[in-house]
């Protein structure tokens, strides 16, 4: 009997199983006949890459989402409701299927994946060989893409390389690793060299390979406290050759800093900044989605609605999550637009950043201080909770005015004829690697201070030294707010003390005064039980029948958040 493949003409995404993305716009196809030649492959390549945007349609239920609110530098936000949101900052957990949507997605993207690997071989019609290992090298990132995010979130996971799936127990994080160690030098091997601007915007290149793999590196042997990385099939990989890898990257990508850290951020674009003061004062303009700097991201559009031809994640749904909580209208906190009050900053970290950078320009470029910069803001609104302040600027809607005045909620309905409505309007880039990760991780892994102090050039401040210390600050500061804290606090060993922290800070709680709480037991309390690592879905573990374990520290009265 043969195995049946449902195409979605519409978006061609690839289904792996019945009433996926269910629609009645289908054309069957089946392994006797898909794939036979290129278009084939790349719907399956396309497929592969949906799954990206599948996640992105639940964001608080994200790898991204929860490195972001459950690191020392935001708290969880929201309403009072929003137990979600506030669980995450708590390392608690709100629910048995607390993350089953993010588990589906990723190993969707897994199912597609592998059936590409196990098919494109079959495919005819390739330019030659090497437009062949292209489309292999993009699969192979993505795979390896994947389960890192699902080894970073819940620790153990089951590896699964093939089509044909199976039910198996938690692969350990050295089997894991091996695989994602060879997923990432298989696309370093397959992808092409030619500069980033020649490839596909939103595509995998080498570049992102190699930049992936050094983190892949830095997290496993710091976490695991290893001196090499595994590979499957055999070989280990050292931390020489991962240098020399970056090294490729910063040589011969064509990546490199933009010259204003501001105009990295849609705050900067044409159609805001003619009306927003910062923007003015510094003579911003934004380098655009896909700049020199971006070594790989998600990509977002305008193909977006409530139904099921277009997902939600096809916008970008994080700016949604972390924009600012509001009953006055949207357009008192321009250009800063409205959304569900996630992810308040901490002001430990304003205040520290200002006691040791107090002339860091990526300080008041990263963080909105609503008492400096908005007039009308409202505390407490629409039931606001663990609300300091200060919020992030990196991710957050951008509302606009036209020339004849009229308001819009993100600039992105006049740049590129978004829908005007706050919820769907949003197509910033979510950028997974930038090119000062690529120099910071370098200074780390030699221990030298060249690409340090690129970074710190390009914010106006003086050379420094290398030392971990100074590290640990600079990637605190350049990548604030990016998903890369939580897991850096993780590998460097220290996430227990620093998230603690968090506890006794003051914020507001529908508009009153209060502090920071430890719920479970407190802070390091849950790092320690848990090792940093998330619950597996229940739903998941059922249908294993036993075969897959819940991780350590979850299911007991201490680990369920049930809100302030």
């Amino acid at each position: 009997m043969k195995l049946y493949i449902k195409i979605l003409i519409a978006v061609l995404l690839l289904s792996s199983c019945d009433g996926f993305l269910d629609t009645t716009n289908y054309t069957e196809k089946n392994t006797g006949n898909f794939p036979t030649n290129v278009d084939d492959a790349t719907q399956m390549l396309t497929g592969v890459y949906s799954t990206l945007s599948m996640a992105v349609s639940e964001p608080q239920h994200t790898h991204f989402a929860m490195a972001e609110l459950a690191s020392d530098d935001r708290f969880g936000g929201g309403g009072e409701n929003d137990r979600d949101l506030q669980g995450l900052d708590h390392l608690m957990n709100t629910k048995p299927n607390r993350f089953a949507s993010f588990w589906k997605a990723r190993y969707s993207g897994i199912y597609r994946a592998n059936f590409a690997l196990e098919t494109l071989d079959d495919c005819v019609g390739w330019q030659n060989e090497d437009h062949k290992n292209s489309y292999k090298g993009e699969v192979h990132f993505l795979r390896g893409l994947f389960y890192f995010e699902l080894a970073q979130m819940f620790g153990g996971v089951p590896l699964i390389i093939n089509s044909l799936g199976g039910n198996l127990p938690k692969a350990s994080a050295d089997e894991l690793y091996a695989q994602i160690a060879y997923d990432l030098s298989q696309a370093i091997a397959f992808l092409p060299d030619q500069p980033y601007d020649e490839s596909t915007s939103g595509h995998a290149t080498k570049w992102a390979a190699e930049s992936l793999m050094a983190r892949v590196y830095l997290f496993y042997t710091g976490y695991y406290g290893k001196d090499s990385l595994p590979v499957a099939g055999g070989g280990l990989i050292s931390k020489d050759k991962v240098i020399e890898w970056l090294e490729d990257c910063m040589t011969n990508s064509g990546h490199g800093l933009i010259d204003d850290f501001r105009n990295l951020w849609p705050y900067s674009n044409e159609y805001t900044a003619k009306d927003y003061e910062y923007s003015q004062e510094n003579n911003l303009k934004w380098a655009g989605d896909g700049n020199k700097e971006t070594v790989f991201a998600i990509k977002f559009g305008t193909s977006v609605d409530w139904g099921n031809d277009f997902i939600l994640g096809y916008s970008n749904q994080y700016l949604l999550y972390f924009g600012l909580r509001s009953n006055n209208g949207t357009e008192q906190t321009f250009p800063y637009g409205q959304g569900w009050g996630g992810g308040p900053v901490n002001s430990q970290l304003y205040k520290e950043w200002l006691s040791k950078e107090p002339n860091d320009i990526r300080r008041e470029a990263s963080i909105l201080d609503v008492e400096k910069e908005l007039e009308n803001y409202e505390y407490g609104a629409d039931k606001q909770m663990e609300e300091t302040g200060y919020w992030q600027k990196k991710y957050i809607p951008i509302t606009t005015y036209d020339q004849e005045g009229q308001f819009y909620p993100s600039y992105a309905v006049l740049k590129d004829g978004a829908k005007d409505e706050m919820q769907l309007a949003h197509t910033q880039d979510l950028v997974l690697i930038r090119f000062a990760d690529v120099l910071l991780m370098h200074s780390e892994l030699t221990q030298t201070a060249k690409g340090l102090n690129l970074v710190r050039a390009r914010a106006g401040l003086e050379n420094k030294e290398y030392s971990l210390s100074a590290i640990q600050d600079e990637r605190r500061w350049e990548l604030s707010f990016e998903a890369l804290r939580y897991f850096d606090l993780m590998r460097w060993g220290i996430a227990g003390e620093k998230l603690a922290k968090q506890e006794g800070v003051n914020i507001k709680n529908r508009g009153v005064d209060t502090k920071m709480k430890a719920f479970g037991g407190g802070y390091k309390a849950r790092f320690e039980a848990t090792g940093g690592f998330w619950p597996i879905p229940e739903s998941q573990i059922i249908l294993s029948e036993g075969v897959l374990k819940q991780n350590k520290g979850w299911g007991t009265p201490d680990a369920e958040f049930t809100g302030w």
